[in-house]
């Protein structure tokens, strides 16, 4: 009996501290518990707040944004704005200059008299001097651009680059849609061109060879383009009005000797022209950083004679003659306006110093071919599928 009662002592003091330390480790967890729902809350709290914040961020930032594209549509309206008035204001300048010519300084007789004086003047020096590097005979057309006075666009064609023209003795128009084919469009007039859709209401004339780039030109009712092929540049002579095979000869430049006759346009090995005095060959060789000039005989092909107009090639677009005068169109890698850059006179009356500046309205990229109308005074332009035509201001070369 003595030895039962401290063991139950025993026991009650076991049970006791068991259910202190029991007390102890709930009273342990509730804190900790208590805490977690005060960091909860706070994180709820915060949670609340930060979204709160992030809503209003949402909402300024918005805001801020279609302020910008409202900014940006009003500043795009009035830089459109801007390019219809600076284009109205070019348009006005070349009506004011064309209604407004400069007053001569002495009658306008007396002038013709004094141009036909220092024209005969020049003959008889050329003749005494004995000189070969000029042209062989004197140009009757004496003329030179004086302005760019406006510019129409016809209609927009598949390709971006092109040769349009238009034969100088009747009415039809021809295309050379791209750079590489074998068929020219033919329109009856320019009013038929501009009023049908593409080429719909065409006469299509297959050539017997691809052409070459946009270098080609119609003169008296024949086509002449160039084609490669062999090793060699070839000149093509074709008669559009029975379809056929007229000439051919082989261009005095090798294909591995030849480059791009102007840097922008890459395609054309040569470009050929046609003005007041006959046809005209542009050209360029490995040899020479310029661009060549050859005056052809248009019904046997031939090369009568060659010079170097010290045009440079590069950043040079395309090229035209007007009376013997050749003019170089410059642009740049990223189109700009385009702007004639050299003169070269093959009767030495006009320097590339006397020469007016001459700047092309504003468009939409770089010529692909310039193409001048003798009788109608206009260049035939292709631009990025555009087809434009360029009205032209003339006067005496001797009065530049």
């Amino acid at each position: 009996m003595t030895t039962a009662v401290p063991f139950l002592l025993s026991l009650v003091l076991v049970l006791t501290n068991g259910q202190y330390y029991y007390q102890g480790l709930m009273d342990y967890l509730e804190n900790r518990f208590l805490a977690i729902e005060d960091r909860m809350l706070i994180w709820h709290e915060q949670s609340n707040r930060y979204n709160t914040e992030l809503r209003h961020f949402k909402k300024q930032t918005a805001e801020f944004i279609k302020g910008l594209n409202q900014d940006h549509g009003t500043l795009r309206q009035d830089l459109e704005g801007t390019g219809v008035r600076v284009d109205r204001v070019e348009r006005e300048m070349d009506y004011i200059e064309t209604q407004n010519p400069a007053r001569p300084c002495v009658n306008q007789a007396d002038r013709m008299v004094d141009v036909d004086l220092e024209v005969k003047e020049r003959v008889k020096e050329r003749k005494k001097g004995g000189e070969e590097d000029g042209y062989s005979r004197v140009l009757d057309c004496i003329d030179i651009i004086s302005s760019i006075r406006a510019m129409k666009i016809l209609k927009r064609m598949s390709s971006p680059k092109g040769m349009w023209t238009k034969d100088a003795r009747t009415s039809k128009v021809y295309v050379f849609n791209g750079t590489a084919e074998d068929t020219v469009y033919q329109f009856s007039s320019v009013l038929d061109f501009s009023s049908s859709p593409g080429v719909a209401h065409s006469r299509p004339i297959r050539l017997p060879s691809l052409w070459s780039g946009t270098g080609g030109a119609v003169y008296n009712g024949y086509a002449y383009y160039v084609t490669e092929g062999a090793g060699e540049l070839q000149v093509i002579k074709y008669d559009l009005a029975n379809g056929t095979l007229t000439d051919s000869a082989v261009f005095p430049v090798e294909v591995a000797d030849h480059r791009p006759v102007y840097s922008l346009n890459p395609e054309t090995a040569v470009d050929l022209a046609a003005d007041e005095e006959g046809l005209w060959a542009l050209y360029t060789t490995r040899e020479s950083e310029s661009i060549n000039l050859a005056k052809m005989d248009p019904d046997s092909l031939d090369i009568e004679q060659m010079w170097d107009t010290q045009c440079p090639q590069e950043n040079a677009e395309a090229a035209f003659v007007v009376c013997g005068t050749v003019y170089v169109v410059y642009n740049t890698r990223e189109p700009s306006r385009s702007r004639v850059q050299c003169v070269f006179d093959v009767n030495d009356m006009v320097t590339n110093e006397e020469a007016p500046l001459l700047y092309f309205p504003r468009r939409y990229g770089v010529h692909a071919s310039l193409k001048y109308n003798p009788q109608e005074k206009q260049i035939y332009a292709w631009d990025d599928g555009y087809l434009i035509l360029y009205k032209l201001s003339m006067k005496r070369k001797l009065m530049v």
